[in-house]
């Protein structure tokens, strides 16, 4: 997931690299019983696979920065740190936003960020939460006892 314009800015120059390296393997020729043909199909399938998983997490990323959907589904707490950060994205604020928000440094955010909120306690998590104005609706599911 991209987390910050930088990571953005990067994401983009690397699929630019991964674009010119698909031409040329594409541009290279071999007999059609050679053992490098093979060799190259694999070269692409892995270019492919690479460029795909890039332009998804770019249009992701650039959808959030849109405004993103009204609602972010969780499915669990470990979705939770993700969805933080998405909606971060799609309010519209950066990491130093938030982090003034918070009343604590940049860097922690990024910290915390880069962790997937890890290390940040459930304290921590619900000013997160506060801070973009989520509101949050949570369920939980007990779970299912044999009677003996």
């Amino acid at each position: 997931m991209i987390k910050n314009e930088r990571q953005y800015q990067i994401t983009k120059r690397q699929l630019g690299g991964f674009v010119d390296a698909l031409a040329e393997v594409r541009q290279r020729t071999f007999p059609d019983d050679s053992d490098d043909q093979l060799f190259q199909q694999i070269d692409r399938d892995a270019l492919e696979s690479q460029i795909h998983d890039l332009r998804r997490e770019i249009m992701e990323y650039e959808a959030l920065k849109r405004g993103g959907p009204a609602t972010l589904a969780v499915e669990s707490f470990e979705g939770l740190p993700h969805a933080l950060i998405a909606a971060r994205i799609a309010v519209g604020l950066t990491q130093r936003e938030l982090a003034e928000r918070l009343g604590i440094q940049e860097q922690q955010i990024q910290r915390y960020e880069a962790t997937d909120y890890a290390a940040a306690s459930l304290q921590r998590v619900g000013e997160v939460i506060r801070a973009l104005g989520l509101v949050v609706r949570e369920e939980i599911t007990l779970p299912t006892t044999n009677a003996s």
